[in-house]
């Protein structure tokens, strides 16, 4: 493999560096796995929301699969540049819910195209406070107090998705935390190949394992474990190239809009954004960089405008960047662009090749749920590891990150069972009620405004000076 100056010692693979063709085949695999649980939980979520036959949802799954590819592409070539994974967001699910209760009586069709022009109109103005710079600009009041929690709860959040999943099963979800834990951090260290892939090895033989003791019998198919190819035979082999119809382009026909949609859908992008600005500080620490630069955040944001304007079109859900796979690339210590590239072609193939993205559907959730267990974690653990850049004796600095991130997990339990309606304008109610659902734009709201109002010194905030983050961050200096 070839090095760049740039590269840290501690990386199997930098920014520059081109894995061999089987290795960043395996490489890029890895990530598609890890973000493949994730991505099609949400429209196996929604889709029976809107009522969607099985030839939909199969629509749904596959447009899914090509946005993200799309949208990771673009992202790691002309956004940020750094190795980040780009899928569907959970933030969006509770605006989703309600264009979908909104229309669900006129077909999941219908539906789906308020929720593309819902999607469209969001990203326009993404991409306008990314391009031109706004969103970079705000990095001086985000500070290591704000962004650590933040992160942190993108990891803790989902701890419903980790151990509940995996106790489907526990044999085979244990199985998959041991291999993951062993691979990465007793073999790893001893053996190379372990080091780079130990998630799809870990996936490998989890699903192995399963597969035989549903061969055998000895689990039945009422198992979560259970493997079955039924619905590989169903599904067609290619998607179809026609405009409208179900094919690639538009396939719920054309997106409509509605200012009540749009504004409640604005909620999830708020969260999405201040989500991504963690990511992108997350991923720079995680590969030994410097804190990305204003030009690459708001090289970011707009890139994950210009995304999300792609899944409108394509038939898929916003986009956001991947936190799981942030605790991948900290994992196995590969940082290679060319990684990427391999996981956004493989991603939009799965796409397009809809008998391919049906196999890998046949991964039982309990494998899934145990690889929530190992990555969210690490994920939680990488946001706190923000916070040695503030100076943590500070009453100021422990008060701050204690408050928000309680407010972070029990504002959320708060909102489960609580509905905002406000008779003059319901779409505020749905902006409320979808900003107090998500863990992190609680905490980022809370965070912004009691770091910005309360007094600390820049040291003790941990914000960088000026002259530490012009060098930009996986690029060339004169780019």
């Amino acid at each position: 493999m070839s090095t760049t100056s740039s590269k840290p010692v501690d990386l199997n693979y930098g920014l520059e560096d081109v894995p061999k063709p089987l290795a960043g085949l395996g490489l890029g695999i890895q990530h598609v796995l890890t973000m493949f649980g994730a991505t099609v939980a949400v429209p196996l979520i929604l889709g029976p929301a809107m009522e969607m036959s099985p030839d939909q949802l199969a629509i749904l799954v596959s447009s899914v699969m090509i946005c993200s590819g799309i949208a990771t592409f673009i992202q790691a070539r002309f956004g940020t540049r750094l190795p980040i994974i780009q899928g569907v967001s959970f933030a969006f699910l509770g605006p989703f819910f309600a264009i979908i209760a909104a229309t669900v009586e006129q077909g999941g069709d219908v539906s789906m195209q308020y929720i593309a022009g819902a999607i469209i109109a969001g990203a326009v103005l993404e991409i306008v406070l990314g391009y031109t710079g706004l969103f970079g600009k705000i990095r001086r009041f985000i500070s290591p107090v704000v962004i650590g929690p933040v992160i942190a709860l993108i990891g803790l959040a989902l701890f419903e998705n980790g151990a509940p999943d995996a106790a489907l099963n526990w044999w085979i979800g244990g199985l998959t935390i041991v291999a993951s834990l062993g691979f990465a951090l007793i073999l790893a260290p001893r053996v190379r190949f372990f080091s780079l892939f130990p998630i799809l090895l870990a996936v490998l033989t989890a699903y192995l394992v399963a597969l035989f003791i549903s061969v055998t019998g000895i689990i039945s198919e009422d198992n979560p474990a259970y493997i079955s190819f039924d619905s590989v035979g169903d599904a067609p082999w290619i998607r179809s190239f026609v405009i409208g119809d179900g094919g690639i382009l538009l396939p719920w026909g054309w997106p409509q809009f509605a200012l009540g949609f749009i504004l409640a859908t604005l909620a999830g992008y708020l969260a999405s954004m201040i989500e991504s600005f963690g990511d992108y500080h997350a991923i720079s620490r995680a590969i030994g960089k410097d804190h990305p630069t204003e030009k690459q955040i708001s090289r970011g944001i707009g890139a994950e405008g210009v995304g999300c304007l792609t899944t409108g079109l394509f038939g898929g859900f916003a986009s956001t960047s991947y936190t799981e796979n942030l605790g991948l690339v900290a994992m196995t210590k590969v940082a290679s662009r060319r990684v990427v590239y391999i996981a956004a072609g493989l991603l939009i193939i799965l796409g397009f090749v809809a008998k391919f993205g049906a196999v890998i559907a046949t991964i039982p959730t309990p494998i899934v749920g145990g690889l929530y267990c190992t990555l969210f974690g690490l994920i939680a653990a990488i946001g706190l590891s923000n916070l040695t850049q503030a100076d943590m004796t500070s009453q100021r600095n422990l008060l701050i990150v204690g408050f928000i991130l309680f407010m972070g997990l029990s504002v959320p339990a708060y909102f489960e069972g609580v509905e905002i309606h406000i008779s003059w304008a319901e779409w505020l109610g749905d902006v409320i009620t979808t900003v107090g659902s998500t863990g992190m734009a609680v905490a980022a709201i809370f965070g912004l405004i009691l770091d910005n109002l309360i007094p600390g010194t820049p040291e003790e905030r941990g914000i960088p000076r000026t002259e530490e983050t012009h060098g930009p961050v996986g690029e060339a200096a004169d780019d």
